[in-house]
């Protein structure tokens, strides 16, 4: 169901903001949601339509819904007929380890997103879609964003920003908390496909390793057939494009084939792995991917960006009565706590997946022996204790 725009572009113009969310994936939704529960005045700005076709993000582990749960969402996800996810099958090589996994669900982004964009512009939130943003000067109340749609340009007055638009989102590019790739970093990769491989069946992560990267696969609530991956970036180009090198990494995985993976319709992401340099500045506050990425599994990144726009909330209501410098640094403190101290994981297995050696012995080894990694398991389906509702 199409997300219609609540609010049109002139009339925008002539409203000063409390807040103005730039991004409307989960992150800036769910922010936007919850700073309009604390009587803000809220405008969310998206550059796409929605429902909006994403690849990554499909799964939702147990701290994703927790967040959920936390904000009043916790049925959420079950009213859009999410899958359980029970199993995560990982190979390379001749090797595939079967694990269990327990509390993740799989879910499409174009079913989420909408959800909590609808569930934001219930509680109260102007929606405006379509939409591209830049940063504006720094302005004696708060900040300048200009609106563009089409060739169609206005100014925004606004008392505090919550930046939610993306890896390489653009909107803070240039300012003092711009980011800067990691050296190596990857390029993600992802289709949605419609096949009828009975080898990929609903309530399992697929997860295929290959010297060049790894390609994740999962079904969908429509039974679609999610295909999201991370690849270096020289043999993208050798093996001829994404969908060729995906072909090539289940190929040496030994996972079924997907027929004309190959010749398909990619969408390729920006370089992923990297940090901004603050996640706030002046009357602004970064969130989601736009605070920075580290490649995630089986859920994590999702988590990561809801604990993040439930945590913003309240500190960005606060700054809403009069920025204080201590603010940005609450907000640092906060997001090292509900996303820095988790992404250690997964920064570990990024790296380890870059030695094929290591990543072909130690699914060897779990081959034999699946419990070894009940302590990894364990820690992915860990709930949070410090998300912040927002809500007073």
């Amino acid at each position: 169901m199409k997300v219609e725009a609540t609010i049109d572009l002139q009339t925008a113009a002539t409203t000063i903001w409390d807040v103005t969310v730039v991004g409307a994936g989960p992150s800036g939704a769910l922010a936007a949601r919850q700073l309009s529960q604390l009587g803000r005045r809220v405008l969310l700005v998206d550059k796409a339509s929605f429902p909006r076709t994403k690849v990554c993000g499909c799964c939702l582990n147990p701290r994703g819904q927790q967040s959920l749960q936390a904000a009043g969402l916790g049925n959420l996800v079950s009213s859009l007929g999410a899958v359980d996810i029970s199993r995560l099958k990982v190979g390379s090589g001749s090797r595939q380890a079967d694990l269990p996994l327990q509390g993740t669900v799989s879910l499409s982004r174009q079913a989420l997103d909408s959800a909590l964009v609808t569930a934001a512009v219930d509680a109260g939130v102007q929606f405006l879609p379509q939409t591209e943003a830049r940063l504006g000067a720094t302005s004696t109340d708060g900040r300048i964003v200009r609106l563009r749609q089409g060739k169609r340009h206005e100014e925004l007055q606004i008392r505090v920003l919550v930046a939610a638009d993306g890896v390489g989102g653009g909107l803070m590019k240039g300012s003092e908390v711009d980011s800067t790739v990691r050296e190596n970093s990857r390029v993600g990769a992802g289709i949605i496909v419609n096949c009828d491989a009975a080898h990929y069946r609903r309530g399992t992560i697929y997860m295929a390793c290959g010297g060049d990267g790894y390609v994740g696969l999962v079904r969908l609530e429509d039974n679609r057939l999610d295909i999201a991956a991370a690849f270096d970036r020289k043999p993208v180009k050798q093996a001829g494009g994404l969908g060729p090198l995906a072909a090539q990494i289940l190929r040496e995985a030994h996972f079924p084939e997907i027929p004309n993976l190959d010749r398909r319709q990619w969408q390729g992401t920006p370089l992923l792995t990297r940090q901004s340099h603050r996640v706030f500045a002046k009357n602004a506050f970064l969130v989601g991917d736009a605070a920075g990425y580290v490649e995630p599994f089986t859920g994590e990144g999702m988590a990561w960006a809801l604990a993040g726009g439930m945590s913003v909330a309240q500190i960005a209501s606060r700054a809403v009565d009069g920025w204080d410098p201590a603010l940005g640094e609450e907000w640092s403190r906060v997001h090292r706590q509900v996303v820095g101290r988790r992404q250690w994981l997964c920064r570990a297995l990024s790296r380890g997946l870059r030695h094929p050696r290591l990543t072909h012995a130690t699914i060897r080894v779990l081959s034999q022996f699946p419990f070894l990694a009940t302590p990894f398991i364990r820690s992915l389906a860990e709930t949070a204790t410090t998300i912040k509702s927002g809500i007073r």
